[in-house]
């Protein structure tokens, strides 16, 4: 098996930015530096299937490959999705142990809602690839009510910078805040949309990705997603 393979499996990150560490020469198997033509034998032991030689990334152990573990989060403002020990607002003082879980993309910090955690590498660069095109619903709402050349501006696509966002679906839910369902994930995109167009973002919350929901899921709190959700996660993504 070819090594970034591997070490997506045991749950550390996706397979690009596994040979991207491997590029970076943090990754050995045994006591060899490893490239990117690296492979692993597997070996079956009573923890799982592991490489028969210890691979290390950044001189630290990795376990064996994980059993693929799905969680949502309603974040709350003030959580940092950055996994930083040192920062008391970290995610990772939200997160379990075990299984050792990453978000799918991130949420700004001063961003709320649905967060999906997984250890399904494959599943979070399908999610995350631009080229897949994935549909992530948000609520927003403005400093100040907005008319409808807004929302026609916003569908159409917006320059900032050096971008031009693609077009959108958008829909008014009141005089001052709107749906929007993006298949980008620019850093920042709604708050700079809107910014650009002269309104400033004062709640953004992301309801959304593909078929998951949140639900009735408090703020703060997270679940392990059911089979079905799981199911249909996979179908969307095929």
């Amino acid at each position: 098996m070819r090594l970034a393979q591997y070490l997506a499996l045991t749950g550390l990150c996706s397979r690009r930015a596994a040979s991207r560490l491997i590029r970076d020469g943090r990754v050995s198997i045994g006591d060899q530096l490893a490239n990117h033509i690296s492979r692993v034998e597997l070996i079956q032991t009573s923890s799982g299937q592991q490489a028969s030689l210890t691979v290390c990334v950044d001189g630290q152990p990795q376990p064996p490959i994980a059993d693929k573990a799905y969680w949502i989060l309603n974040k709350a403002v003030g959580t940092d999705c950055r996994l930083q020990p040192q920062d008391p607002a970290s995610l990772l003082h939200l997160l379990p142990e075990q299984p050792r879980l990453y978000p799918v993309g991130r949420l700004d910090k001063d961003s709320r809602g649905l967060l999906l955690l997984t250890n399904d590498g494959e599943l979070t660069q399908r999610l995350m690839h631009p080229s897949y095109a994935h549909h992530k619903r948000y609520h927003v709402r403005l400093d100040r009510p907005f008319d409808d050349a807004f929302i026609r501006q916003m569908a159409a696509g917006v320059s900032y910078k050096d971008v031009t966002t693609l077009p959108c679906q958008m829909t008014r839910l009141s005089p001052d805040s709107f749906e929007i369902i993006l298949t980008q994930g620019l850093n920042r995109q709604i708050r700079r949309m809107s910014q650009a167009l002269g309104y400033k973002v004062v709640d953004l919350k992301r309801v959304a990705i593909e078929s998951l929901t949140l639900g009735d899921l408090p703020e703060g709190e997270m679940r392990e997603l059911t089979e079905q959700e799981i199911a249909m996660l996979r179908a969307s993504i095929e």
